[in-house]
Order: structure tokens, then sequence, then C-alpha cells
């Protein structure tokens, strides 16, 4: 029985194409399930509720899957993190959402958990956000509008809007992710901090992608989690960067830049001071260890 706070389901539908998926969320009553793994442990906390209608995306066709479309690397929504961690695209042409993948949870819900799942969740400390914002990804938002599909893009660093909130309305679904194919010498990393590997929400995140053109770097992406009410990049830091060669002096000022841009709190994972310090660490180390 449905309490209160979890809201009531009224209805349940399962489509099978991108068309009956948005018809079902066109009234703004939908709620989707993809993996599912956020999604019932927030309703079963009180932390989001039910609105009525059930939407069970996983049958829809053409939503999950990798793909190489030539200059670009287009990723279903229902792509899981175990599709990430295994593909064979993204091993070869942009590993650095696999690393971030191999420190994913537990391997049972790699296999539920969805990519368009961890960016609607919009948590500060979503893993799988901060490789794509390293990568330049854009997102397709898709609703049904004047009784035909209508699919915007936009960036993914601009959908979000603090913690577990975006700029998603309740009639879009998330239809889409793509980045551009990473070019030759171009090189991204991934680093997380938590008391374990894996199976733990991160205390701090890190991703960059550079390209080291002759000592000087070049189209520097350096994105930062659990340290503000988004994922976010810092862009001050990646000016101090670009065109940079990279000495000590440079790391020093990235590193201290960085901790200027970031607004972390104290929790029961790590104070605010300790974030900080975490945040210079992995600024060194990934540009340090990188190339």
């Amino acid at each position: 029985m449905q309490t209160e706070a979890r809201g009531t389901l009224e209805e349940y539908r399962s489509p099978t194409t991108l068309t009956e998926a948005v018809e079902a969320l066109a009234d703004g009553r939908g709620t989707v399930l993809a993996g599912g793994t956020d999604l019932i442990l927030q309703t079963e906390t009180g932390q989001t509720s039910y609105r009525g209608r059930l939407v069970n995306i996983r049958r829809v066709e053409g939503l999950r899957g990798i793909a190489d479309e030539g200059g670009t690397i287009r990723v279903g929504p229902l792509t899981t993190v175990t599709d990430v961690l295994n593909d064979a695209i993204v091993a070869a042409k942009a590993p650095v959402p696999a690393e971030a993948a191999d420190k994913f949870a537990s391997n049972q819900i790699r296999n539920a958990a969805t990519m368009g799942g961890n960016i609607c969740n919009a948590s500060p400390a979503g893993d799988m956000i901060l490789p794509l914002l390293a990568l330049d990804a854009e997102i397709e938002l898709s609703a049904l509008r004047g009784g035909a599909v209508e699919t915007r893009t936009l960036p993914l660093g601009g959908f979000f809007t603090g913690p577990g909130s975006s700029i998603k309305a309740p009639e879009e679904l998330l239809s889409g992710i793509v980045f551009p194919t990473p070019g030759p010498g171009r090189t991204a990393r991934f680093l997380k901090s938590g008391p374990r590997p894996a199976l733990e929400i991160s205390t701090v995140a890190a991703a960059l992608a550079v390209t080291r053109d002759g000592g000087v770097l070049r189209d520097v992406r350096l994105a930062l989690g659990a340290v503000a009410p988004t994922p976010l990049r810092v862009k001050k830091t990646e000016a101090v960067l670009e065109g940079a060669t990279l000495s000590d002096d440079v790391v020093q000022q990235a590193a201290e830049t960085a901790v200027s841009e970031v607004s972390p709190i104290d929790d029961v994972r790590a104070t605010a001071w300790y974030r900080r310090h975490l945040v210079t660490i992995y600024v060194r180390r990934l540009l340090q260890d990188d190339g």
C-alpha cells in the first residue's frame, strides 16, 4: 500500500517506442522507471514521490546501446553502467567513462543502473556525469508537442540546477547522450574518493580531459563532483591551464583556483575542509599523472 510520502500510483504503462513514451509523459503526471536503483530508494525514504503514472521505459526501442556515428559517440539513456564498462567503442575511443564505471557501486547495481538515470537523478556526486562533462557531452530531451515528438539538445553542464533538480520538464524524456569522439593526443582520467573504491557515494570525484600539443595544454576540461550543489566544470581552473606548459607553479595555481570554485558541505561522509583538501590532491594528481 502506498504511503502519502510515496504518492499514489494509479496507472502503469510500458511503452515500446519513443512516441509512446513521451505520450505517457505528456500531461506531466508520469514517473519514469529505467533501472530503478535510485527511484525505489528515493520513494521509500520519501525523498521523492510518484506522480500517478509509472512509465517503465525499459522496452523502448533504440534507447540502449553505444554507437560510433563518425565524429560523435552516442550513448542511449537505457545503456547500463555495465554496458559502458564492457563496450568496445568506449574502450577504443573514449575510455574515461569506463574508468568511472569500474568504480561505480557493485556489479548488481551496475547491471541495472542506467546512464540516463544517473544524469536525471542529478546528484552532485553522480559519478558517470563527470567523464561526460569532461568529454563535452550534450543531451537530448524529447517531448510530445503539437502531436509530434520534438527534441531539444543542450550541453550537459547546463542541465543541473541543484541537488536532485534539473531543467528537464515533467513531460520530457532524456532520449540521447552524445559527445565528440576524442581526437589524436587527447587523454582523460577519472578519480574518486570514498571509504571503498566502489559501492560508495563519492566523497570527491574528478575527471580531466586534455590535449597536449608539444607540451602545451589545449582544450582543457576539468569536472568535479560532490563539492558543490551540482556536478560542475571548474572553468576558471580550465582557463589557468589552457595554453599553459605544465610546471609546478601551474599545477599549484590550478589547484588553488579549483578550491576557490567549489562550495562543499559538511556531511556524514566528509567535512567541507577535507573535500577541499581532496580537490587540491586530485587536481595535482590528474595533471601530473595524465599523459
